[in-house]
């Protein structure tokens, strides 16, 4: 099995970045359709846990659609051979004082590469770098 092969990993790179631009943007069709369309999928957030596509995308209606815009950092993808990635990274957000951190496993699907879970979590920032 291949680590991040240079074609896959470039494959991921960009559903991620589409899938930051539809997180910062609310828009709740293109979040949906990254998201595994499953009872399986499984979203952890700093105050909720979701379980299946229809918890998710209730979540994603019913969340506020402003200040969403945020900063990465720290961003590692790795993908393993062909069809499986996990994604990490660590955000800012100008109103807050807080660290969050994301992560996603994603799978490469008939319909293309789909997030199969992913958990976010907040720290604070004075607690530094582990």
């Amino acid at each position: 099995m291949k680590v991040n092969d240079p074609k896959v990993l470039q494959e991921v790179q960009a559903v991620f970045a589409r899938y930051e631009r539809a997180l910062v943007s609310n828009d709740i069709d293109v979040l949906d359709e990254l998201f595994w369309g499953s009872d399986h999928t499984v979203r952890y957030g700093p105050s909720e846990s979701l379980y299946g596509q229809s918890e998710i995308l209730a979540f994603r209606k019913a969340r506020p659609s402003k200040g969403l815009e945020r900063t990465l950092r720290r961003t590692v993808i790795t993908t393993f051979g062909a069809d499986f990635a996990t994604a990490n990274t660590e955000f800012t957000r100008e109103s807050s004082d807080m660290i969050g951190r994301q992560s996603q496993t994603w799978v490469r699907m008939a319909q293309g590469w789909q997030v199969v879970a992913a958990h976010v979590s907040t720290r604070d920032r004075t607690e530094g770098d582990a």
